[in-house]
C-alpha cells in the first residue's frame, strides 16, 4: 500500500537542486480532477481524517517512522485521495484538502526518518500543492520548514538556508511560538553554512519569540524549549563551540517528554559521539547506554544511522571496559547488521 509503488508519488534520488515553490506558484497548481457524483462527502469526513492523522503523529512520535508510514500511505490512497474527488461544498473541499496537506507532510516526514528521503521529498512536493490549493498557510510554512530540516540533516546547509528563509517569507502573521519554530530552523542552517552572524542573529530572535510563547497561555504545538535548546546546540556544534553544543543538547533531554524515544535515541548519541570527540569516553558510553535502553522500542532509519555511528565510533575503545560493555551490548540490537 505504498503510494510510490501506485503511481501515486515517484521517487528517485535526493535533489539538493530542489525547486522552492513560492506561495503564488503552488496556490493553483493542484490539478483538477472529476468528482466523483457517487461520492459526497461533508465536515464530519474531514474531522475524521485529521484525527487519524493526528494519531499516526502520535505512534510515529512513540515508535518511528518505519512502524508508521505503511498505515499512512495506506489511509492516504484508501481514505484521503477518493475524499479529494468526492462531491462537496466548496469549504469542505478546502478542508479536505488541508488535512490531505497536512498528512502528507507528516507521511513524507516518516519517509525521511525511514531515511527513503527521495520519497519524502516527493510526499513534501505534494503537501505544498494541496496546502496551495487550500489556502493553508501553515501547513505549506511548517512543509517547507521540514524540508529545511531533511536538507540540513543531510549536509545541504545552503538548501537548507533557502527553505528555511521561503518558510520564514510565506508566514506573514506567524505568532511568537510559530516564529521561533521558523527561526530556530533559520538559526541551524545559517550555521551549517558558516554564516556565523546570520546564526546568532536567528538564534536570539527564536530565544526572544520562546520567551514570549512561554508567558502566555499554553498553546499546541510541537516546538518548545527543549526543541530551542536542541536548535541551540546545533548552532553551537556547526559553529565550533563542541563543549557548548553538549551542554544546550543535555538541557534539551532534561525538558523533553518522555515520549518522545525516537528524539532521545537521537539526540542523546549525537551527544555522546560529541563527548567522545572531546576525550570523554567513560561519559560518552554512559549516554549511548541510555540510547540502547530506548533503541529496540524504535523503527528508524534515523536511529540506525546513530547506532551505527556509535559501534563504529567505539572499535578503537575496545580495552576500555566500558566501551566494550557498550559496544558488545549494541552490536547484535542494530537492525540490518
Amino acid at each position: 500500500m505504498d503510494p510510490s509503488r501506485r503511481s501515486v508519488l515517484g521517487a528517485g534520488l535526493f535533489s539538493a537542486a530542489a525547486v522552492i515553490p513560492g506561495w503564488p506558484d503552488v496556490r493553483d497548481r493542484l490539478e483538477k480532477v472529476q468528482a466523483d457524483p457517487y461520492r459526497r462527502i461533508g465536515h464530519a469526513d474531514v474531522q475524521a481524517i485529521v484525527a487519524v492523522t493526528e494519531h499516526m503523529s502520535d505512534m510515529d512520535d512513540k515508535f518511528g517512522g518505519r512502524i508508521a508510514r505503511p498505515m499512512s500511505a495506506a489511509f492516504l490512497i484508501n481514505t484521503i485521495v477518493p475524499a479529494l474527488t468526492a462531491t462537496a461544498d466548496d469549504d469542505v473541499k478546502n478542508a479536505v484538502r488541508s488535512a490531505a496537506a497536512d498528512h502528507c507532510y507528516l507521511t513524507g516526514y516518516m519517509a525521511m526518518d525511514e531515511r527513503q528521503d527521495a520519497l519524502a521529498q516527493c510526499y513534501y512536493g505534494k503537501a505544498l500543492e494541496l496546502a496551495g490549493a487550500a489556502g493553508d498557510h501553515l501547513t505549506y510554512c511548517t512543509t517547507l520548514r521540514g524540508m529545511s530540516v531533511q536538507a540540513v540533516d543531510l549536509g545541504h546547509g545552503a538548501l537548507a538556508m533557502r527553505l528555511a528563509d521561503a518558510a520564514a517569507s510565506a508566514s506573514p502573521q506567524a505568532g511568537p511560538r510559530m516564529l521561533a519554530f521558523l527561526t530556530g530552523q533559520q538559526a541551524h542552517a545559517a550555521a551549517q553554512t558558516g554564516d556565523r552572524t546570520a546564526a546568532l542573529r536567528y538564534i536570539r530572535e527564536a530565544e526572544a519569540a520562546m520567551e514570549r510563547a512561554e508567558s502566555r497561555a499554553k498553546a499546541f504545538g510541537s516546538y518548545d524549549p527543549s526543541a530551542l535548546a536542541y536548535h541551540t546546540g546545533q548552532v553551537r556544534f556547526e559553529l565550533g563551540d563542541v563543549a557548548g553544543s553538549i551542554e544546550s543538547m543535555e538541557l534539551a533531554d532534561r525538558l523533553r517528554e518522555p515520549v518522545y524515544r525516537r528524539t532521545r535515541v537521537r539526540y542523546n548519541a549525537m551527544t555522546a559521539e560529541r563527548k567522545l570527540s572531546m576525550g570523554r569516553l567513560e561519559e560518552a558510553c554512559v549516554d549511548w547506554g541510555r540510547v540502547l535502553d530506548d533503541y529496540p522500542h524504535v523503527q528508524s532509519g534515523r536511529c540506525d544511522d546513530r547506532v551505527r555511528i556509535m559501534l563504529t565510533s567505539l572499535r578503537p575503545h575496545l580495552g576500555n571496559p566500558h566501551a566494550r560493555e557498550v559496544y558488545d551490548r549494541g552490536r547484535p540490537m542494530l537492525r540490518g547488521a
